[in-house]
């Protein structure tokens, strides 16, 4: 019996850690949203940006 209490507090436990992790995560991007509307986020040059090229090339593929 002392066996599957044992079983029952580990998996109790690793659902508690996923979304204490999952809440971390969302309090983390949550910040970042808030820097980059603020003006506050420095810009890293990585990730989608919308340039001339890319608008180039949206205006050439529609219907």
């Amino acid at each position: 019996m002392n066996d599957k209490m044992s079983r029952r507090k580990f998996f109790a436990a690793v659902g508690v850690g996923g979304v204490a992790a999952a809440a971390a995560v969302v309090a983390t991007k949550g910040g970042e949203d808030r820097k980059a509307e603020s003006g506050q986020a420095t810009q890293q040059g990585q990730g989608y940006q919308l340039t001339a090229h890319v608008r180039r090339y949206y205006e050439t593929t529609k219907v």
